[in-house]
This record gives C-alpha cells, sequence and structure tokens, in this order.
C-alpha cells in the first residue's frame, strides 16, 4: 500500500449543485474557503435539495472572485449574483437547525425558480464564524458549520469506493456500477489506505493542517442520483444496506473538523495522529 495521500479537493459554493475540483483550497474554521456559502431555500424557508429535486445535479455554482458565484443549469442563460449587501437577515432552516442568512437579489431568486418551477429563493451565509454551531454532541464550543449537512469536511477514500463498487457488481443491481466519487460529494478524497481504514481514525493531519474525526456520515438517496443525467437507481444504497449499517445510518465516508487551519494541495500526505 501506498503513502495515503490527498488525491482530489472538491468545493461546492452553493449546496446541492455542481461544485468544482481546485488543486488546492484553504481549510477555514467551519470548512474549505467557499463551499456551502450559498442555499436553495423553498417559500417555507426550509433548504432545497437534491432530495425532492434531482435536476439541481445538471446546475453548477462557479465560484467568482470577491464570494459570488456563477449559475448555469439546462436551457437556462448563466447568471452572475454578487455576494449580497450586509443587511437584516431571515431565518431559514437547514435541517433541524435554524440559521440567520442574507438573501441573494431577487433576479437570483427568479433564475432558480423558473429552473425548479417553484418558488425558491437563493441565500447567502454571512458569518460563518458565528451563524451555525456544529452538533454540540460532536462539538467544542465555538465550533461552527456553513450549509454542509452538519460537518465542516465530509473525507472519503478511493480504496473504500472500490471495495463498494465490487460489492454493489456482485448484487442485484450490478448494471448500475461501478459508482462514480461524485455520488458522495465529499471535500477531500485520500488514495493509498486499505478499505474502510478511516473507520478507525480519531485524529488526522492532511500536509500542515490537522483534523478530527467526528462520525461516519449517513448517506440518503442522493447518492443514488445520477449527476450527470439526474435519473435515480437503488444504488449504493442497496449495498449499504447489506454491508455498512451502522445503527439506523447506511454509512460511506467520514466527517472532520478541523483543529488548524492552512492550505491543503493535492499529493499531500496524509497522516493518522489517532
Amino acid at each position: 500500500m501506498s503513502q495515503p495521500a490527498l488525491s482530489s479537493i472538491h468545493v461546492h459554493p452553493l449546496k446541492a449543485v455542481r461544485g468544482h475540483a481546485p488543486r488546492e483550497a484553504v481549510v477555514e474554521p467551519w470548512g474549505l474557503a467557499g463551499d456551502r456559502r450559498w442555499v436553495l431555500v423553498g417559500a417555507d424557508g426550509k433548504i432545497v435539495t437534491q432530495r425532492p429535486h434531482p435536476r439541481l445535479a445538471l446546475a453548477a455554482a462557479e465560484q467568482l472572485p470577491g464570494g459570488g458565484v456563477r449559475l448555469s443549469a439546462p436551457a437556462m442563460d448563466p447568471l452572475s449574483v454578487e455576494v449580497p449587501e450586509p443587511r437584516e437577515t431571515t431565518t431559514i432552516e437547514v435541517w433541524s437547525d435554524k440559521v440567520e442568512a442574507v438573501p441573494a437579489d431577487r433576479a437570483a431568486h427568479a433564475w432558480w425558480s423558473a429552473y425548479l418551477d417553484t418558488e425558491i429563493r437563493l441565500m447567502h451565509l454571512d458569518d460563518p464564524a458565528t451563524r451555525r454551531p456544529i452538533d454540540p454532541a460532536y462539538a467544542r464550543p465555538g465550533e461552527t458549520v456553513s450549509f454542509a449537512d452538519g460537518y465542516p469536511l465530509l473525507l472519503t477514500t478511493l480504496s473504500s469506493l472500490d471495495a463498494l463498487n465490487s460489492l454493489i457488481a456482485q448484487g442485484d443491481h450490478a448494471d448500475e456500477g461501478p459508482l462514480p466519487m461524485n455520488r458522495f460529494r465529499p471535500n477531500v478524497v485520500v488514495s493509498g489506505t486499505p478499505p474502510w481504514a478511516e473507520d478507525d481514525w480519531s485524529r488526522i493531519a492532511i500536509g500542515d493542517v490537522a483534523f478530527r474525526i467526528t462520525k461516519k456520515s449517513g448517506r440518503c438517496v442522493v447518492t443514488t442520483t445520477n449527476q450527470q443525467t439526474a435519473e435515480r437507481g437503488k444504488e449504493p444504497l442497496r449495498t449499504l444496506a447489506r454491508h455498512r449499517r451502522f445503527g439506523d445510518q447506511l454509512c460511506f465516508g467520514t466527517n472532520l473538523v478541523p483543529e488548524s487551519t492552512g492550505t491543503m494541495r493535492i499529493g499531500d500526505p496524509l497522516s493518522i495522529l489517532e
């Protein structure tokens, strides 16, 4: 087995849509710089994701200088959205959390409403240092997270994906595999580890940046969504249910909280600290 190393980095400026894969990224206390600082909400103020709207897989948000995003989607003219000026915030719901966020301009709301054919607003996280604490069961005082599902970063490994795809190939829906890593929407992907080695880590470092492992990542129907076509199948949830069930969750990948900040680069070594 080769030395574990950082194989790829993934930043999703807008939660639930396609992001980009830079060669390096700055690690901030609440996640990768620019990652999931924007979110869509419905008329009820609750977040909108690929769970009810798989067509979001076909849309993309490109990071712009200054933190804005350039939006694109099938049959839509691209739209550039600037970070909104600080003003009165709106309370939105991110799963079980009530979070203050700043609405984008009306053109952005109209763009998304037209694409999804329902009332949608685009919201920006103006102050990630204070707005959304991490679940206190897994956090230290003052630790916060962006609009990510629950934790600042998600890590997956190439060997675990290979192992999962081998299991899928033996199952009833073998024709759906092999699955690409983008089904799991990670922030960092690591090479050079044994399959499922991440289950046993407590603390790691990628280059000079240290992280604490919080918990395995429970997976949902988004993983069954083809990120190129928006079509849904049965895998990987069928196979995870047979081989990777932990309590009531089907798990792939692990969640990280930064213990330091700095810049990660593809090829940086991964060290197991605990």
